[in-house]
């Protein structure tokens, strides 16, 4: 009988945050990434900061609207902090201002309107994993 090498493991997948304070959204995201990526999950901006601090991230993905903090503002600080890390926003909202800031200062890697679709969001996430260096 021919059996696998027991010192050869599963490839590491990327760590991504997702942060959304409607937890099934969360979910579903979560359960949509996990075959592709290692996915922590915070439900509010405190949270999401928290959790930085505790890895290496290479994508975040954050909600715009959320009770405690907004993702935008949350975006530009994972920005100063962590420039590497690719950064993703979805929002219910599409105001030129706002999508303006997220470019200029969050430097967003996509822009997502709610609802989306799960296969766009996973191509989106998929996608600036690849735009990071390793």
């Amino acid at each position: 009988m021919i059996q696998g090498n027991p010192t050869v493991s599963a490839p590491v997948k990327d760590a991504i945050l997702l942060v959304d304070d409607e937890v099934p959204i969360l979910e579903m995201y979560r359960s949509a990434l996990s075959p592709h990526f290692e996915v922590s999950t915070a439900s509010s901006v405190k949270d999401a900061q928290a959790l930085l601090h505790t890895r290496s991230y290479k994508v975040v993905v954050a909600d715009h609207m959320m009770p405690g903090g907004n993702g935008l503002s949350f975006l530009v600080r994972a920005r100063e902090e962590y420039p590497g890390m690719a950064r993703l926003l979805l929002t219910g909202y599409m105001k030129p201002e706002m999508m303006l800031r997220a470019v200029n200062e969050a430097a967003v890697f996509r822009y997502l309107l709610k609802p989306v679709p799960l296969a766009d969001f996973i191509g989106a996430v998929k996608e600036a994993a690849k735009s990071v260096a390793n």
